[in-house]
């Protein structure tokens, strides 16, 4: 069920639809905003980067989501444990932010209000700089980060859904080296390359209304040195012809077939922080998963809503690459998330 793209190729049709549907291991796909059979309430585009070491992270957010949008900051603690979100909303973008139609090279940045974030790519280095106002008790969070030493391989999607002229398009680039700082006020959160590293979830889509999804990630290094990290995720569109499922090794990808999220339930709910197993059916990813936090940010407004439970923690197991090498994973931070979305 894994198809393979190894070529370049335009994403979508003259319907609107996924062209090729499948995965690619570098950005062969070629997105144009323009294809999109959609008006611009539907069309969602993002930029999210998370950057951590195993003592804190953040997370920050470009997104134009049609008819609303926002600039977004996480600041995450695993000792503590700590975490805090602050959104500055931008209402009826419909497009204006003007996010690049590539992840390959090109600059995002938008201000609303006194915060402004700016994501530099020249193509060989990425710089994530900017300041949201009023990030805690009158203080401003200030960010300047710079990511470099980008894999050779990432995991790229194109997810048709079972609905003309809606689609998913998302790649993940874990592991790239990080370097920085973040400030609010006098604290300090500082990124060294010698135990840092960020992701860049790079998203562009029409979805249909109603949508729960699964998403789990993982960067770091090995004790070896080697990085380490991977992509998995589910219930998402149609996923016949590919998963998103895949490790990366020393920036290679290597494939994985279906992932399933095994979220312990009390009185017949989630019980997120209970410990969480993750197997696969090929049996090539099996994990415990230990939560330290769960990251909420819930939105319900009746017709709109938004409720994610992305949950922080220690992972456990084994995962085998391509060739049948079998990693250990000892104690290593990631999170998993699952989202319930209307809009």
């Amino acid at each position: 069920m894994q198809h393979e793209i190894t070529s370049p190729t335009r994403l979508l049709d003259k319907n609107g639809n996924i062209a090729e549907p499948g995965f690619a291991k570098k950005m062969l796909y070629e997105y144009h905003r323009a294809d999109i059979k959609a008006s611009d309430w539907r069309i969602k585009e993002w930029d999210y980067y998370y950057v951590s070491n195993p003592r804190y992270a953040i997370a920050l957010t470009i997104g134009d989501n049609g008819f609303a949008g926002a600039l977004s900051v996480s600041v995450l603690e695993f000792e503590k444990p700590y975490d805090v979100t602050k959104t500055a909303l931008v209402l009826f973008p419909l497009g204006k932010m003007k996010l690049p139609e590539t992840s390959e090279k090109g600059d995002s940045r938008y201000t609303q209000g006194k915060s402004t974030y700016e994501f530099l790519n020249d193509g060989t280095t990425r710089r994530l700089k900017g300041v949201h106002a009023d990030f805690e008790k009158g203080k401003d969070l200030t960010f300047d980060i710079t990511l470099t030493d980008f894999p050779e391989e990432s995991m790229v999607i194109a997810t048709p859904f079972d609905k003309d002229a809606h689609f998913y398009f998302n790649q993940k680039i874990n592991c790239m080296r990080a370097e920085g700082v973040v400030k609010i006020g006098d604290k300090e959160y500082v990124f060294d390359k010698s135990d840092s590293m960020g992701t860049l979830d790079w998203g562009r889509g029409v979805w249909t209304y109603d949508n729960t999804w699964y998403w789990g990630s993982l960067q770091g290094y090995l004790d070896d040195g080697s990085r380490f990290g991977w992509n998995v995720g589910y219930g998402f569109g149609n996923t016949s012809a590919a998963t998103e499922n895949m490790l990366f090794y020393n920036g290679k990808s290597h494939k994985l077939d279906e992932v399933t999220f095994n979220i312990p339930q009390k009185d017949g709910k989630d019980d997120y922080m209970s410990p969480w197993t993750f197997t696969s059916n090929d049996n090539r990813f099996n994990m415990n998963f230990t939560p330290i936090l769960d990251r909420q940010a819930p939105l319900n407004i009746g017709v709109i809503c938004m409720l994610p439970h992305q949950v922080f923690g220690r992972f456990n197991g084994t995962a085998v690459l391509d060739d049948g090498t079998v990693i250990e994973v000892k104690d290593m931070i990631g999170f998993a998330e699952k989202v319930h979305n209307k809009w």
